[in-house]
């Protein structure tokens, strides 16, 4: 299973009774991260979440409710997947390298394609909604945030070097990250990507 695949997560509170939220949103942020906001329509979503418009509109009022429900869960489930997978880490090097490889993974094959809900819609909603726009810099931030904390913490346990650039490292690795997602639109192979995760890992020595 990789870090993209949302089919155990917890339950959204104020779940409507009459159908499943969640598998619904999954179906729904799948629609929205592989034609974007704009091109999806109102049909594709209810036709992908097996919802009648009418159960749609009465659970998020309208389409830009949709997205930003989807847009919340596919960040809560990635990021608690993400976690369980850098707690096996070993120390803080390895850690960094489960982070690319993660982003690896996520940005290879028919995953790949599929995209992703956040860096796509930073190219195509942040400038014209502010909620958006906070939300994706939400999560920028916890990813930037994320990464300078695991290399201060590998310069305190050794395995990163201690003459890094501790800031401006984490932001290349986060950058390069976002930029792994918009190739993986391409349907590049997984050796591919984890031959660039493995290249960014020289940057800790």
């Amino acid at each position: 299973m990789t870090i993209d695949t949302l089919d155990i997560s917890p339950k959204l509170r104020g779940r409507p009774r009459e159908f499943d939220m969640d598998a619904a949103l999954d179906e729904a942020l799948r629609v929205f991260s592989e034609r974007g906001y704009y091109a999806a329509s109102i049909t594709e979503l209810t036709e992908a979440m097996g919802l009648t418009a009418g159960s749609v509109y009465k659970a998020f009022k309208d389409k830009r409710g949709v997205f930003l429900a989807a847009f919340d869960r596919y960040r809560d489930v990635r990021c608690r997947l993400r976690d369980e997978r850098l707690a096996a880490a070993a120390n803080a090097f390895e850690k960094l390298r489960t982070f690319l490889i993660i982003f690896a993974e996520s940005s290879s094959d028919e995953i790949g394609r599929q995209g992703c809900l956040v860096v796509g819609s930073a190219t195509e909603l942040a400038l014209f909604d502010a909620e958006v726009a906070g939300r994706i810099a939400f999560a920028f931030d916890v990813d930037e945030q994320l990464l300078i904390d695991l290399i201060r913490l590998g310069q305190e346990d050794g395995s990163v070097s201690d003459r890094l650039d501790v800031e401006g490292t984490a932001r290349t690795l986060l950058c390069l990250t976002k930029g792994m997602r918009v190739i993986g639109k391409t349907g590049r192979k997984t050796e591919h990507m984890l031959a660039v995760a493995e290249a960014a890992m020289k940057l800790l020595n």
